[in-house]
């Protein structure tokens, strides 16, 4: 994911209220684990993304929790921007997967489609992506965004 960067309780307000202290929620990924055990792991530099799938959804947590310097090390280094600037209230809320291609645990190139969903200004909107990933040094790395 490159930069784009009612009930009483609404959706949106327990998803604003998981990212607030991601560490006792589950992870923004939408998998269901907990952050720590899901993302986290990613995020705090214990694991790798085992697949194209799997950075993209560590990517889409990091932009959901403000992790401007994993965004930026998950970044190929001949398209990686000098530095991350978050939209001021822009809260991400949900991510879907749409379709992968590639991307496996022997590839070395993988494509992710999905839609990630957030608020701007208190209004919902969509980013529709479809995001190409390689290996570099043996590790998945966002590269960039392929045109529709």
């Amino acid at each position: 994911m490159g930069p784009a960067l009612s009930a009483p309780l609404r959706q949106d307000d327990h998803v604003a209220k998981r990212h607030r202290n991601p560490a006792t929620h589950p992870c923004p990924c939408g998998t269901g684990q907990p952050y720590p055990d899901c993302c986290g792991k990613l995020h705090r530099g214990q694991a790798d993304a085992a697949t194209a799938e799997a950075l993209m959804r560590s990517r889409y947590s990091a932009y959901a929790i403000g992790d401007t310097a994993y965004l930026l090390r998950s970044w190929h280094t001949s398209t990686r921007p000098t530095h991350l600037h978050p939209e001021p209230g822009q809260r991400w809320t949900r991510l879907d997967i749409l379709h992968t291609e590639r991307g496996g645990l022997l590839d070395t190139t993988g494509t992710v489609t999905f839609q990630a969903h957030y608020r701007q200004a208190g209004r919902p909107a969509t980013l529709t992506e479809h995001s190409r990933f390689t290996r570099e040094n043996g590790r998945w790395v966002y590269l960039d965004a392929q045109p529709d």
